[in-house]
């Protein structure tokens, strides 16, 4: 027999709502885990060149309104002012980079490269001339931004639960966007977590069509 209008099969819209779990948990948790671990360990291989050659990579962060300085917003998450500043990033780097991709890795990819765009050139625009910006904290802004919001847009119930524990242990971090800190870039924390909800915007599923109630 037709069960009751309204309703779907476990995964399906319900009342416009996805459950998701597998766009939240059943991705390739292997391929992520490599990128994470491989973009991590790049992150150190080149802190290591910088603090062992007279290189000295942390002048080619992002450098404000300067024609020069365009290129730091390729290169200002990979750099970092020494290795304290590197393991405090990579603390929560690890787990959050790893969330983003385990949701589908095009998808997580695609939103690391907004969050790096628009980290940089929001920096570019804003930040006071005569300064360097750098370090992977912008990413890890817009990730956790990315996975905060993220369920709201897809109506995807795995994802907004994901997005609350999220924002309960993690919440008080947003508060790096605010300035006043010497020596933080929070307007890369800002345009970083700005990036997030764009990504999250722009990568949005399509909800899914309603299905048809279940028949026995």
């Amino acid at each position: 027999m037709s069960g009751p209008a309204g309703r779907g099969v476990a995964g399906g819209p319900v009342d416009g709502w996805r459950w998701g779990w597998r766009e939240t948990w059943g991705g390739d948790w292997r391929a992520a885990l490599s990128i994470t671990l491989a973009f991590t360990a790049l992150l150190w291989v080149i802190e290591v060149v910088d603090q062992v050659t007279p290189l000295y990579l942390d002048d080619d962060g992002v450098v404000p309104r300067t024609a020069s300085g365009l290129d730091g917003i390729l290169w200002a998450p990979l750099l970092h002012v020494g290795f304290g500043h590197l393991l405090g990033n990579t603390v929560l780097l690890v787990p959050l980079l790893l969330l983003t991709l385990v949701g589908g890795l095009a998808r997580g990819l695609a939103a690391t490269g907004i969050i790096w765009l628009v980290a940089g050139l929001g920096t570019w625009v804003i930040a006071s001339p005569g300064t360097v910006h750098l370090g992977a904290s912008s990413l890890v802004f817009g990730w956790l931004t990315y996975l905060i919001v993220r369920g709201l847009y897809a109506r995807n119930v795995s994802q907004l639960m994901l997005g609350v524990v999220l924002a309960v242990l993690l919440g008080g971090t947003l508060l790096g966007v605010l300035p006043g800190q010497p020596g933080i870039s929070w307007q890369g924390h800002l345009f970083g977590a700005l990036g997030g909800v764009i990504a999250a915007a722009v990568l949005r599923r399509r909800r899914a069509e309603a299905l048809p109630a279940p028949t026995w």
